[in-house]
């Protein structure tokens, strides 16, 4: 779980300059300005990479390390991939941690040779790739955003600001700073900056640990208020912040960090961004990055998504609604209003479900138009970007049609809905983008603009014509030529050589007209050979010249085209990511009313109270499992309320193992989850007051890299849940106490369920082997007992999977211990050991009495010997009634009957 460090590859100083040729220098130099980066060093079809960075990146990608050249006496390590390759290499790298710098070659080798036989190509670096900075397709997860995030601390509050790069969001939010970890973990970055001094603060180390993204270091001064806010406002190119609302000082400090690793990163590049989003402590509901891992929200304890609760429940058609689903699902809103506006825009499309299978239809057709839009506006982009986004405005269109028109007698659709579809609603400026797109761009257009074929013939005259004489020349000189010959009554032919170019040739005899001097005439002598005459015409050396140049001129005039709709693009990228937006809302709307009706879910009402009530809640994710196995899911009802009003504020929750206790108590937690996501819930009836943090104390790990054990893991976070659980919290926990000695766990499961109760007033499901914590219900005011029931049946327990009132009466671990095939022998001496345990009166008797440490005897010893007369003897003594006498001549009675 910790977040790994951003990987250097300089693990020694940049080699000096001295006494190196010009080509090594230039790449020196531009090694020096990114030390911390692995250098991809354009050399005609292929990158190279040179000293340290050669070695790390043979080893980490497999490719071949071998040498060039010498340095200082040393020979230089070299290693290479081929340009077209590049991608795949980055994606390798990425996932390593590590950061690549792309330097370029800016000029062709042929300009540079202008210069000078020894000068050497023009390069630059034109980007520095690291993992929260990725933009192309193949290096993304489609359904999965890509994030980079910056931490701030001012002031005693801290501040997370994200930017998703290939889709342009970005979010700053503040926080306090007990809730930093819960914050920065409910985006999933990949890459996490932080100025160099918050490594000190324990606090925002743990953070750090529980982000899961790479964590890089920046120098503090760059998250120095005035500087960061000048930083942000050159990014947007606006004067003030002011009108994207009023920012906290560590939210400025936080977007500074951003702006001035996008300034690093994208060699000067603007890339397309949204204002920022803010968002503060009340926005969303605080999950910590411990609750994420045991509830598996959207990924599961081995970090798969498939097993997910996001997995089980995605039923979204585009890549944009997937992210946008994933979001919800990762930041569920505490406010009762909005979660309703989201489930009412569910109900909506629930309850139409002709009107969402055009709709689903419609949006599998479109194409990821934020990604695409991103990619132009940073330059990375190429046809196939312009041709998503030409998809994605068609659509659009045709989505908006679907929706019926309100008038005074028919309500329209629900306020989110009816916002993403005024979205949808083309501009002129964004409708003249689509009727040039419709127009002018291929059905299929190349993947990059260099390849060119992708302007519909038309479009363009010039190009037409250029294209024409590219792919038709023969036939154009061959018009030429019969034009030639009728105009002057000569035999002509069209030739071409390498120094006159193309000519009109004819014999000396049929050209002697033409030599006579005529200011009329079009036609100019050039040569005189022996037996030929050769001519030129104004046209003819105008053809030449278009002809030799038609290739070079279509791919430029191609360029042209590319380049002014890029820039079209990049003036509208805030309304086409808006529509790419709405796009993606839509699709996480109508997947969630899909699988709703998929599984029978309902509409939760969702209220500002403090109850939470379920009636027959399901498990989504084990529901899903249970069924394609062929095998029913048993319902449980749930009903806690904070107030204590109308039913108890803590259940313990008691039963044997593998009852379905945690998946009880994980079920609930994941029902407040979907139903503030704005989802419908998998039960038959929900009454949710709405949560302000969730925890979840499920399952167990240790933290071997930081030292901590099980239990020590088990009490840091309980800890947490004891100071940040209010009276509107959620809370589940299970086996409190398990990992230390009996009395230990006991007495601290005892504390904290009080504590809970009494001053957290958190509605809090407590599961527990310590059957004692049942006495809770009749020594607390709100407090009530649940068991998970079990049955035996033929010597073989049943699980019921039912939650019921009331306490359990035992654990049932034997008979578990049997079904997970424990040995015969075993099971038997631990029944042995558990009769005597519950038979005797006295607990610490039967502890010492039992040799429970002794090595386990044959099954054969446990079978018991048949009395003898003595045994007999003895029972019939009753000790207390025998005099001194009797119980002297009874001991040597018996003493007398053993030695027979």
């Amino acid at each position: 779980m910790n977040a790994p460090v951003v990987h250097s590859p300089q693990a020694e100083p940049v080699p000096s300059m001295e006494g190196v040729t010009p080509f090594m220098a230039q790449y020196l130099t531009a090694k020096a300005s990114v030390p911390d980066a692995i250098l991809f060093f354009r050399m005609g079809d292929f990158y190279e990479l040179f000293f340290r960075d050669a070695e790390i990146a043979a080893a980490a990608l497999g490719i071949t390390l071998t040498k060039r050249g010498k340095h200082q006496g040393d020979d230089i390590p070299m290693a290479g991939v081929p340009v077209h390759a590049l991608e795949g290499y980055l994606a390798r790298l990425i996932r390593q941690g590590f950061k690549a710098a792309i330097c370029e070659q800016m000029e062709d080798p042929a300009e540079a040779k202008k210069r000078g036989s020894k000068a050497v190509v023009r390069r630059d670096i034109v980007r520095v790739v690291t993992p929260g900075t990725l933009t192309e397709d193949s290096l993304l997860d489609a359904r999965g955003a890509n994030r980079l995030a910056a931490v701030a601390i001012r002031k005693g509050r801290a501040a997370v600001a994200v930017v998703e790069l290939a889709g342009g969001v970005v979010d700053v939010v503040a926080c306090a700073l007990e809730d930093l970890g819960a914050t920065l973990a409910s985006f999933r970055p990949s890459e996490v900056l932080v100025p160099d001094r918050l490594f000190s603060d324990e606090a925002a180390k743990d953070a750090l640990d529980g982000s899961g993204g790479v964590v890089q270091a920046l120098p503090q001064a760059l998250s120095e208020p005035v500087g960061a806010r000048v930083r942000v406002e050159r990014l947007y190119g606006v004067a003030a912040l002011d009108g994207f609302g009023v920012f906290e000082e560590a939210e400025v400090s936080a977007l500074g960090l951003i702006a001035a690793y996008l300034e690093t990163t994208q060699a000067g590049k603007i890339p397309a961004l949204a204002p920022p989003r803010r968002s503060g402590d009340t926005g969303f509901l605080a999950i910590d990055p411990a609750t994420r891992l045991s509830l598996e929200i959207d990924r599961t304890q081995r970090g798969e998504r498939e097993g997910s609760l996001l997995a089980c429940i995605d039923r979204t058609v585009t890549s944009g609604g997937a992210r946008a689903l994933a979001e919800r699902i990762a930041r569920p809103v505490r406010d009762p209003i909005a979660i309703n506006h989201g489930l009412d825009a569910v109900e909506w499309l629930l309850e139409r479900r002709d009107l969402r299978r055009d709709l689903r239809d419609g949006l599998k057709a479109s194409s990821d138009v934020a990604r695409a839009v991103s990619r132009l506006a940073l330059g990375r982009g190429g046809p196939r970007d312009l041709a998503a986004i030409r998809g994605g405005l068609s659509i659009a269109g045709g989505l908006v049609s679907l929706f019926p028109t309100p008038d005074e007698t028919l309500a329209g659709p629900p306020m989110r809905i009816a916002a993403c579809l005024d979205r949808l609603t083309l501009s002129p400026e964004l409708g003249g983008l689509l009727s040039d797109l419709a127009g002018g761009l291929a059905a299929e257009p190349p993947h990059l603009a260099r390849d060119g074929g992708f302007v519909n013939p038309g479009f363009r005259p010039e190009l037409d014509e250029a294209r024409q004489l590219r792919d038709d020349s023969r036939r154009v000189v061959a018009d030429l030529e019969a034009r030639a010959v009728a105009r002057s009554g000569v035999p002509f032919k069209v030739k071409h050589n390498a120094v006159l170019g193309y000519f009109l040739e004819a014999t000396a005899k049929a050209a002697e007209p033409l030599l006579r001097p005529s200011e009329d005439s079009p036609f100019i002598h050039r040569q005189t050979l022996a037996n030929q005459v050769r001519f030129t015409t104004v046209e003819l050396s105008e053809l030449d010249a278009k002809i030799s140049q038609a290739g070079h001129r279509a791919l430029a005039i191609e360029g042209e085209t590319f380049e002014t709709w890029r820039r079209t693009v990049q003036a509208l990228a805030q309304p086409l990511q808006a529509a790419a937006e709405a796009l993606a809302e839509l699709d996480a709307h109508a997947a969630l009313a899909e699988w709703a009706e998929e599984v029978g879910a309902v509409r939760p009402q969702v209220d500002d109270t403090t109850c939470f009530e379920v009636t027959a809640g399901r498990h989504p994710v084990v529901e899903a499992a249970v069924k394609a196995a062929g095998d029913p899911y048993t319902p449980n009802d749930c009903r806690l309320d904070g107030s204590g009003a109308g039913c108890a504020r803590l259940s313990i929750v008691t039963g044997p193992n593998m009852a379905g206790k945690s998946t009880f108590l994980r079920q609930n937690a994941l029902l407040v989850v979907l139903a503030q996501a704005g989802a419908f819930v998998p039960a038959r009836a929900m009454r949710l007051g709405a949560v302000d943090r969730l925890f979840s104390r499920v399952g167990a790990g240790d933290d071997l890299a930081r030292g901590r054990s099980t239990f020590m893991m088990e009490m840091v976070e309980t800890a947490a849940i004891l100071t940040q659980a209010t009276e509107r919290s959620f809370v589940v926990l299970d086996e409190i106490g398990r990992g230390t000695a009996t009395y230990d766990g006991l007495a601290i499961a005892w504390a904290v369920a009080e504590a809970l109760h009494d001053r957290n007033q958190a509605r809090t499901l407590f599961a527990t082997h310590y059957h004692e914590l049942a006495a809770l219900e009749t020594r607390l005011a709100h407090v009530c007992n649940l068991s998970m029931r079990a049955r035996e049946w033929n010597g073989e327990l049943v699980f019921l999977h039912e939650a019921a009132p009331g306490a359990a009466d035992r654990s049932y671990g034997v008979q578990v211990a049997k079904l997970a095939g424990v040995p015969g022998a075993v099971v038997s001496r631990a029944r042995e050991v558990l009769d005597r345990l519950e038979n005797e009166t006295s607990a610490a008797a039967n502890l010492n009495d039992l040799p429970l440490f002794a090595a386990a005897e044959p099954a054969a010893s446990l079978i018991v010997p048949p009395s003898s007369a003595v045994d007999d003897a003895l029972q019939g003594i009753d000790p207390d009634e025998l005099t001194p006498r009797e119980a002297l001549e009874t001991l040597y009675r018996l003493k007398g009957m053993a030695k027979r």
